[in-house]
């Protein structure tokens, strides 16, 4: 009997085969507590809703945090998603040195239909792991924002969230840690 064991990779061996040209230029891929994990193609609601996403927060959040949208985000040591939206702590870099920690993170958003059940479970556990205090997904399917808060680690060490609210897209949503801002799913969801 021949056992199968899988290679994971580290943040480090991962930068290192970017840098090698491993992936083709059009590819678009991210690394998952040590996989490299293909991304789903963007289909039109999504990036329509991406437009709208972007173009609020924007607004909202005028210079009082920083808004990153599908760039990575370092999770150590061995993963990088590429979440669609983070909003992160002002830095006077930039995080030009280095990709944002989950100490950085204020609110992390996915936007999900293809990928929604991945987005509920995988990425929910990473992000809960990193310890990442507010994870939202913009439902698509069904057409919700839920709203995940507080992330724990039960007995049989699982991580979640202990929080979850569902936001209907005719009703408005206060920033995590801006509690003066007030987002108007309206303004988001496509009628």
């Amino acid at each position: 009997m021949t056992l199968v064991t899988t290679k994971r990779f580290t943040i480090a061996e991962y930068h290192r085969l970017a840098e090698l040209s491993f992936f083709r230029e059009d590819e678009r891929v991210e690394l998952i507590k040590g996989e490299i994990v293909e991304m789903a193609a963007k289909g039109k609601s999504h990036s329509t809703f991406n437009r709208r996403l972007i173009r609020e927060l924007t607004q909202l959040l005028g210079n009082r945090a920083t808004l990153q949208n599908q760039d990575p985000i370092s999770i150590p040591p061995n993963s990088e998603p590429e979440p669609d939206f983070v909003i992160l702590r002002n830095r006077a870099d930039d995080y030009f040195i280095d990709h944002p920690q989950p100490s950085d993170i204020l609110l992390l958003i996915e936007i999900s239909n293809s990928t929604l059940k991945y987005d509920q479970e995988v990425k929910l556990r990473l992000y809960a792991e990193a310890n990442i205090s507010d994870y939202w997904i913009f439902n698509l399917i069904n057409y919700r924002l839920e709203c995940y808060s507080e992330s724990y680690q039960d007995s049989h060490s699982n991580f979640d969230y202990r929080r979850k609210l569902i936001l209907l897209p005719n009703e408005s949503v206060k920033l995590p840690l801006f509690p003066d801002l007030v987002l108007e799913l309206s303004k988001v969801f496509p009628s």
